[in-house]
């Protein structure tokens, strides 16, 4: 992967001819989420969209009049703040209900609110974190297990992941072996502690993607992985609830 690339708000970094990756560095890190911009042939793919704090629209460099689709992988706040930015917004068919308000109870809105040190830049002079709301977004498109979201000459289909949250879901395309994984997996400290986490459907999900044919994955945070990585992370999750649960 390229170097990132620092703008005024996003960090840029190319992958490949077809894939970047857009992040917020001066967001606080536990909310600073990747951002993947997939290039199709009839269609753009847009996974995740960042906490909505500056807007996102201008830096993705789809062409006039081709369709980007834009995918939110889960309803917390680091995946959907700019999703209102977009017209074409495909989410968890789970959750389909919920982007129509974003409920603060919802998105845990409300713990970036008190949360120290939230940004390390101000976007702007009279800028709170106080302040921060996610617009509502309602979905034009749901996404459930199966389901093909086609950009012409790659299709991807969409894995239910849940355990991080009950609404996570993933893009494979299985003909080439890619993953945008959102939350469900990523090269990093995984969450199962917020109070709408399950650990195990979260272990279920672990389970499930130990026979999944990956080759390159691209996460909802931390760095990319391949295949033999990504059946490390779920064994050592396995393996940590199950010395959790025999410690009992």
């Amino acid at each position: 992967m390229g170097d990132l690339v620092v703008g005024d708000w996003f960090g840029k970094a190319v992958v490949d001819a077809r894939t970047t990756m857009l992040t917020e560095p001066y967001v606080h890190d536990f909310v600073r989420a990747n951002i993947w911009h997939f290039k199709g042939r009839d269609a753009d793919l847009l996974v995740d969209t960042g906490m909505g704090i500056c807007p996102l629209a201008p830096e993705i460099d789809t062409p006039a009049g081709k369709p980007l689709i834009v995918v939110a992988t889960h309803i917390h706040l680091d995946h959907v703040g700019s999703l209102h930015e977009f017209p074409l917004r495909a989410g968890p068919k789970m959750s389909a209900a919920q982007f129509e308000n974003m409920d603060e109870a919802v998105t845990y809105a409300y713990m970036f609110h008190n949360l120290d040190g939230a940004v390390s830049r101000l976007p702007a002079p009279d800028w709170k974190a106080a302040d921060y709301r996610i617009p509502p977004a309602p979905l034009t498109r749901t996404l459930a297990e199966g389901d093909i979201v086609d950009l012409g000459d790659r299709q991807f289909r969409v894995l239910h992941l849940p355990g991080h949250s009950p609404d996570s879901i993933a893009l494979i395309d299985e003909a080439d072996g890619l993953l945008f994984a959102g939350d469900a997996v990523y090269d990093g400290m995984l969450i199962d502690d917020l109070p709408d986490s399950d650990r195990a459907a979260y272990c279920r999900t672990m389970q499930r993607l130990l026979d999944l044919p990956m080759r390159i994955g691209h996460g909802g945070h931390g760095p990319s992985f391949d295949g033999a990585r990504m059946r490390e992370i779920a064994s050592a999750y396995l393996r940590r609830r199950e010395r959790s649960v025999s410690s009992r």
